[in-house]
C-alpha cells in the first residue's frame, strides 16, 4: 500500500470539518445514520476482511492472545458497533450550546459556546471497532477524525472507512472528514502535522504514548495502560464480591478495564480466597499469588511484577492487612485508570474513592462499567488517566472545546471602564 501524503490529507480533513463544523444537528445525525446503514449493507465484506485480518495474525509470534481478541470484528462485535452509532443519534447536539450568557456591561453581551475541536488524530492497534466509534464521534461533534490502525487490522479498517466514505457520499458531510493512516511512517509524518492537527490520541502502552508525546508537538490526549485494582473489604459482602471479581477479569479479558489484581484483607483468605480460586480456575484464569497467597496455594504462579496490564485471562491476588495498605498498593502500581472496593462499609467506601487518584474509583461494582458507552457518552475515542481534563472515557464533551463570543449593541472600548466613566455590570442571563 502506497505512502499517503499525510500532511496534505490532514489539510483535506480540516477543510471537510470545517463543512461538518457548520452543518445542523439534523444534517450530523442523518449522517450517522447513513454510516450506519452503510455499515450493515457491507456487513460480509468487512467481515470477510477481518477473517483475512486475523487468519494473517494466525501464527504470528509477535500478536499475544490478547490482541487477537481485540481484532475480532463480527457477531455481537459488529452488532454492537452499529448500534453504538445509532446511539449517538439520540444523544443532544454536543456543538452550539451555550454555557455562558453574561452582561458585562450595558449593550455588551458575552457568550461562550460549545464547538468542535478541529482535526483528531487518533492512533490505535487491534480495534476495528474503536474505527467505528470514534468515525462516529467525530460526526456527531462536528470534528474531522484521522485513524492510524495497527498493521493488523489494516483490512478490516480500509474497509470500514472505505464503507463510511461510500454511506457519506450522499450527506451533508463529507467523506473526507475521515480518513485512515496503515503505515508507521505515516504515523511519524502526522506527528509532524501541527497546523493541521489539533489533538493526537494514542491508545495503547505508556512507552508508546511516551514516544508519541516526545515526538511533536501537537497536544496529546494518553489512553495507556488499564492496570485496575479490585480491593476486598474485611466487611465486604462476599455474595457480592465474588461476582464482581469474576466479571470484571472474564467479561471481556483483553479490555482495558478489566482488572489485573485483587487485593484480599487478611481477614478474608481463608474463606474468600479459596472460593475465588476455585471460581477463577472454573473460568480459566491464571492466577499469580503473592508469598502469603502461595503458602496456603503453592501450585499458583509467582508475581514477577505487580505494575502489569495482562489484558488476558490472568490476575494478580494480594493479601494486604488493612484497607491503607491495598490504598498505597494502588497508589504505587496502578495507572490512574479505575479501581474498586468492594464493602458495605460506607466510611470505608467514602475513603477510598477520596483518596485513590483514578479517573474511576468505583463501590461495589464491575470495573467494566469504565466505558464511555455504559456511561451514556455513545461512545468513546480512549480513556484518558491523566489528572487534566478530559479523564476517563472521553465521549462527545472530551473532543469539544469553546469559544467566546463578544457582541456590543453600540460601540465599547475599554478606556471608559478604565478612567471609572462606565462601570462593569457582570449580570447572568437566562442560557
Amino acid at each position: 500500500m502506497a505512502m499517503k501524503n499525510v500532511k496534505e490529507l490532514a489539510q483535506l480533513v480540516r477543510r471537510s470539518a470545517k463543512k461538518t463544523a457548520v452543518s445542523s444537528l439534523k444534517e450530523r445525525n442523518d449522517a450517522l445514520e447513513a454510516m450506519a446503514v452503510g455499515l450493515e449493507s457491507n456487513r460480509k465484506r468487512i467481515e470477510e476482511a477481518n477473517k483475512t485480518d486475523l487468519e494473517l495474525v494466525k501464527d504470528d509470534a509477535e500478536i499475544t492472545n490478547a490482541v487477537r481478541a481485540r481484532l475480532g470484528f463480527h457477531g455481537g462485535k459488529f452488532a454492537g458497533a452499529v448500534s453504538g452509532v445509532r446511539d449517538l443519534k439520540r444523544l443532544g447536539d454536543p456543538i452550539g450550546a451555550v454555557e455562558i450568557h453574561r452582561e458585562l456591561a450595558d449593550g455588551l453581551i458575552l457568550k461562550r459556546k460549545k464547538v468542535p475541536l478541529g482535526v483528531l488524530g487518533i492512533i490505535f492497534e487491534a480495534r476495528p471497532d474503536a474505527a467505528v466509534q470514534i468515525a462516529s464521534l467525530a460526526v456527531k461533534s462536528g470534528n474531522g477524525v484521522i485513524l492510524k490502525c495497527g498493521r493488523e487490522a489494516v483490512n478490516t479498517c480500509s474497509a470500514i472507512v472505505e464503507t463510511l466514505h461510500s454511506s457519506l457520499s450522499s450527506t451533508v458531510v463529507p467523506p473526507s472528514t475521515i480518513e485512515l493512516l496503515t503505515s508507521r511512517e505515516e504515523t511519524r509524518e502526522m506527528l509532524t502535522c501541527s497546523s493541521e492537527i489539533d489533538l493526537i490520541i494514542p491508545r495503547g502502552s505508556n512507552q508508546f504514548v511516551q514516544y508519541v508525546q516526545k515526538n511533536t508537538t501537537i497536544p496529546v490526549l494518553g489512553h495507556a495502560d488499564g492496570i485496575c485494582h479490585i480491593y476486598i473489604d474485611a466487611e465486604a459482602d462476599l455474595n457480592k464480591a465474588l461476582p464482581i471479581c469474576i466479571d470484571s477479569k472474564t467479561q471481556y479479558p483483553s479490555a482495558c478495564n478489566s482488572v489485573e489484581t485483587i487485593l484480599i484483607h487478611k481477614s478474608l483468605s481463608g474463606s474468600f480466597l479459596p472460593t475465588l480460586l476455585k471460581e477463577l480456575e472454573a473460568h480459566g484464569v491464571k492466577v499469580n499469588g503473592c508469598e502469603k497467597v502461595r503458602e496456603g496455594f503453592p501450585g499458583l504462579g509467582v508475581v514477577s511484577e505487580w505494575a502489569v496490564e495482562y489484558c488476558d485471562k490472568e490476575v494478580s491476588i494480594k493479601i494486604v492487612e488493612n484497607q491503607e495498605e491495598a490504598m498505597d498498593h494502588i497508589v504505587k502500581y496502578g495507572s490512574k485508570h479505575t479501581d474498586c472496593i468492594v464493602t458495605e462499609n460506607r466510611t470505608n467506601a467514602e475513603v477510598f474513592q477520596s483518596l485513590i487518584p483514578s479517573a474511576g474509583v468505583f463501590h461495589n461494582c464491575s470495573t467494566r462499567f469504565a466505558d464511555g458507552f455504559r456511561y451514556g457518552f455513545g461512545a468513546e475515542v480512549g480513556v484518558s488517566t491523566s489528572n487534566m481534563p478530559p479523564r476517563g472515557p472521553v465521549g462527545l464533551e472530551g473532543i469539544t472545546t469553546h469559544k467566546y463570543y463578544l457582541s456590543s449593541a453600540s460601540v465599547h472600548t475599554v478606556g471608559p471602564f478604565a478612567s471609572g466613566e462606565m462601570s462593569f455590570t457582570h449580570k447572568d442571563l437566562p442560557l
